[in-house]
């Protein structure tokens, strides 16, 4: 879940509130005011769309259960069948496409599913899953299903709405400039609420624009460690700053590796008689493959992968997300069903064990539905948060109109010391997170043209001291 805190400005001046002492923090302090005003008022109708669709998403896992509960669950029998004639019977009721990977019953309840490829009628990168019952093997069903989590029709529908608008590729564009700024916004936002006196910063007893300022700051501290982690993670698979990160980790060896399918040697080949290639009776055959996994310790929930070709191996690979993360994985050869390679989630690099429990704890699967719960509540504090920023900025023009914005000219009074290490940092930043590089700066653009403008015509306000 496509994310952030305050979003708007801090109080109007306070005369009787002198600064304690002249730091190098006096000078920063109205700059960071601006920004955090700025990219407030102008990335906040960004962060809402992701925090609402963020809250449906975290939800959709147990509505999900709710709303497929008859394709999900059967009653439970005496003795499962072997994997074989479960997939039999679904390619009996559902003969079109190709078996991209099957889902033994992971659970004495649970179906088995069997995902079809190449399906008439179900979109590109989604899969048919036909959903078996182990007692029986009668089929309860088909739903089309996407990604690794096996997302069904429900769950699809917002994910891809938090992640794109269902606007394809151009949409993730929205999300990536959510999760670029969150963090910047929520830091700017304890820095201003922590440099504040105590006296400034308490609900109780305030009323106006003072009391949405209390409430503003407070939850948005509470919850800044949550929005931090919810802007990391949503970068790592993000478009830009995602492809930027999976290079680096590439290079400093902590991509996530995967176990080698290829079927090498005498055998390569040689299980081609017994089915065509991505046909589940490939070789030896589902039973075969799924005991040599079990004889190498996977463990329910598993997923098996055909062969892709006559040379390619069997994988399986155990896909439970939540904690503690069962991520093993096998190639078995399909000629005589004997395990080829071996690939442990304990051997992962540290950079891809973090990556993949970042993702699912943003996602809200390693812990389950506490896991869930904490995501509602974080999207739930960044709606509010927004909406305490716009009240605070109508409540600055004293309720009649909008306030006027931060004063301009804040970085004249930093110290060339502080200031050329602040733009070296951000231009590095920006280098590696084009999306808040690029609106910084269009944004400073515009700023010091309606600056000039504004000179021009006499009405300067440079220097003009902020909050």
């Amino acid at each position: 879940m496509t994310t952030a805190p305050s979003t708007t400005t801090d109080e109007a001046p306070q005369p009787a509130a002198p600064a304690p002492s002249k730091s190098s923090w006096a000078p920063l302090r109205p700059l960071i005011l601006r920004l955090h005003f700025y990219a407030g008022v102008l990335v906040a109708p960004f962060l809402l769309v992701a925090a609402v669709t963020g809250l449906l998403y975290a939800g959709s896992f147990q509505a999900e259960k709710l709303v497929y509960d008859h394709e999900l669950t059967v009653p439970v029998g005496e003795k499962k069948l072997p994997i074989s004639e479960q997939v039999a019977a679904a390619r009996t009721a559902h003969p079109e496409g190709t078996i991209s990977a099957v889902r033994p019953s992971p659970e004495a309840d649970a179906t088995t599913r069997v995902m079809l490829s190449g399906v008439p009628g179900v979109d590109e990168g989604h899969a048919l899953a036909v959903f078996v019952d182990p007692y029986t093997a009668k089929v309860r069903g088909s739903l089309e299903q996407y990604g690794s989590t096996g997302a069904l029709p429900l769950r699809t529908w917002i994910d891809e709405f938090h992640r794109d608008l269902h606007l394809g590729e151009q949409g993730r564009l929205y999300s990536e400039l959510a999760a670029s700024w969150l963090w910047v916004i929520s830091a700017g936002g304890l820095v201003l609420w922590f440099s504040r006196r105590r006296a400034l910063r308490k609900v109780r007893g305030t009323k106006g624009r003072r009391r949405t300022l209390g409430l503003h700051g407070s939850v948005g501290v509470w919850a800044a460690a949550g929005f931090f982690f919810l802007s990391a993670t949503g970068l790592t698979w993000s478009a830009y700053a995602g492809a930027t990160i999976d290079e680096l980790r590439t290079s400093l060896g902590q991509a996530t590796p995967s176990v080698s399918a290829a079927a090498g040697g005498e055998h390569a080949g040689h299980g081609s008689a017994a089915g065509q290639a991505g046909d589940a009776a490939h070789g030896v055959g589902l039973d075969k493959v799924l005991a040599a996994a079990r004889s190498e310790g996977l463990g329910d929930p598993v997923e098996i992968v055909p062969p892709a070709d006559a040379n390619s191996a069997y994988v399986v690979k155990q896909v439970q997300r939540g904690w503690p993360s069962k991520q093993d994985a096998v190639a078995i050869d399909p000629a005589d069903g004997e395990v080829m390679d071996v690939l442990r989630f304990a051997d992962y690099p540290v950079l891809a064990k973090l990556t993949r429990w970042g993702i699912d704890l943003h996602t809200g699967i390693l812990f389950g539905l506490a896991n869930q719960i904490a995501l509602m509540l974080l999207a739930l504090s960044l709606i509010l948060l927004i909406v305490w920023g716009y009240r605070m900025w109508w409540q600055r023009g004293r309720g009649t109109a909008f306030g006027r914005p931060i004063p301009r000219g804040a970085w004249q009074q930093v110290p060339p010391q502080i200031l050329v290490p602040l733009l070296a940092g951000i231009a590095v930043l920006g280098y590696f997170l084009p999306l808040f590089g690029i609106p910084l700066a269009a944004f400073l653009a515009v700023d010091v043209l309606l600056g000039e403008i504004a000179h021009r015509r006499g009405r300067r306000s440079y220097g003009t001291p902020a909050a």
